[in-house]
C-alpha cells in the first residue's frame, strides 16, 4: 500500500531526492568494461576497426588486434593505436601479450585483384604445391597464391613493424567471400597464408572460426595440409562459462588443439586461454 505524504513534507522529500540524485557521480556512457571488473583478469580482448574511436577495455591479460578493415585487402585505420593498447596487457597466461588476426577470403573473379602467376611480389618466385597459377585460373593453384599474397601484404604494407614477432590468426568467416563450390580452393587460400607466415618464421599461425562456418567453408582437412596441426580459436560462446566449456570442443582441424575461445559481452569480444 502506498502512503501519500502531506504537501509540505512531500515537496521537501522530492527536493531531498533530487539533491541526492545530483550528487551521484556519473559514469561515462562509452566507458569500456574491464575484463576483471577492477581486478587483474586472465581474460583477453580482441579489437579491430569496429572499435576505432571507442574506449577500449582495461586490464586485459592479452590483446589480439585485427590487421584489416573487415576485408582481406584492407588496413585497419586504428591499427597503430590498438597495437599500443594491446602492449599494455598484463600477461599471466600461456598466450603472448599481443597477437594479430587477419581477414581471409577467396573472392575469385569477383575480387579487385587475383593472381596470374607464381610470383609475389613481382619478380619473387613462390613455390606452389598446386602447380602453376595461370591467367583466369580460379582453382587451387591461384587460390594458394592469393592467400600467400594477402599474407605478404598483411606483414609488409599494413604497418606491422616486426611481422615475425607475432602469432597470426586467420579469421575464417562466412561473412567474407568464399567459393560455394570449391572447398579445396578455399583451403588452398589458407594454406598459402600459412606458408607465408611460416616462411618469415612468425611466432605461430592459428585458425579462428566456429565449427559450422569452418565446415561450410573448408570442410575436413587432411594430414598432408599445413593447416592440419594449427591451433584453433573457437568463437560462439555468450558467457565466460560457455567459453571455458568450449575448450573441450573438437578443434577445427584434427591435428590441432583448441587454444583460445571467445565470448561476447556488452558489445566487446572477450577471449579465454584454454591453457
Amino acid at each position: 500500500m502506498l502512503r501519500t505524504l502531506p504537501r509540505t513534507r512531500g515537496v521537501a522529500a522530492w527536493a531531498a531526492l533530487l539533491l541526492a540524485m545530483l550528487l551521484i557521480p556519473a559514469c561515462p556512457a562509452s566507458a569500456a568494461p574491464s575484463p576483471g571488473e577492477g581486478t587483474q583478469s586472465l581474460l583477453a580482448n580482441d579489437v579491430s576497426w569496429p572499435q576505432c574511436g571507442k574506449d577500449l577495455p582495461k586490464g586485459q591479460a592479452f590483446g589480439i588486434v585485427g590487421v584489416n578493415n573487415g576485408l582481406a585487402n584492407t588496413t585497419n585505420p586504428c591499427l597503430t593505436e590498438q597495437l599500443k593498447w594491446a602492449a599494455t596487457s598484463s600477461g599471466g597466461t600461456a598466450q603472448p601479450k599481443v597477437s594479430l588476426y587477419v581477414n581471409t577470403a577467396n573472392p575469385g573473379s569477383a575480387g579487385s585483384w587475383w593472381p596470374s602467376s607464381d610470383e609475389y611480389p613481382a619478380g619473387t618466385p613462390v613455390r606452389n604445391p598446386y602447380g602453376p597459377c595461370k591467367q583466369q585460373d580460379y582453382g587451387k593453384a591461384c587460390a594458394y597464391m592469393y592467400g600467400y599474397a594477402k599474407a605478404w601484404d598483411d606483414a609488409y604494407i599494413r604497418g606491422i613493424s616486426n611481422p615475425a614477432g607475432y602469432v597470426w590468426w586467420l579469421d575464417v568467416e562466412t561473412g567474407n567471400s568464399w567459393s560455394t563450390s570449391d572447398k579445396d580452393a578455399n583451403r588452398a587460400v589458407l594454406e598459402g597464408m600459412t606458408a607465408f607466415f611460416r616462411s618469415i618464421n612468425a611466432q605461430g599461425v592459428g585458425i579462428y572460426s566456429t565449427g559450422s562456418q569452418w565446415s561450410q567453408i573448408v570442410g575436413t582437412v587432411s594430414s598432408s595440409s599445413n593447416l592440419y596441426s594449427l591451433p584453433s580459436w573457437l568463437a560462439g560462446a555468450r558467457t565466460v562459462t560457455g567459453a571455458k566449456g568450449n575448450c573441450s570442443n573438437p578443434p577445427l582441424t584434427a591435428g590441432g588443439k583448441v587454444s583460445l575461445t571467445q565470448f561476447v559481452s556488452r558489445g566487446f569480444d572477450y577471449d579465454y586461454s584454454c591453457f
